[in-house]
């Protein structure tokens, strides 16, 4: 049996939605369906979180 954790009930809830996606919409749909069917789930459930940000670099950043 697994011992206390920090976090533990938030990362059974997200694990639990992140499980519920996955049954009810199978396998073979791109990143971007099960990204915005874990933001509904995820706003259904009232878990917060932050929607993916666009990855690369910055406008500060570019040369």
């Amino acid at each position: 049996m697994m011992g206390e954790y920090p976090l533990q009930e938030e990362t059974y809830q997200i694990l639990g939605v992140c499980f519920e996606v996955t049954h009810e919409k199978g396998c073979g749909f791109t990143e971007p369906v099960y990204q915005e069917c874990l933001e509904i789930e995820l706003g259904l459930k009232s878990i917060p979180f932050t929607a993916k940000e666009p990855v690369g670099p910055s406008p500060e950043t570019r040369i």
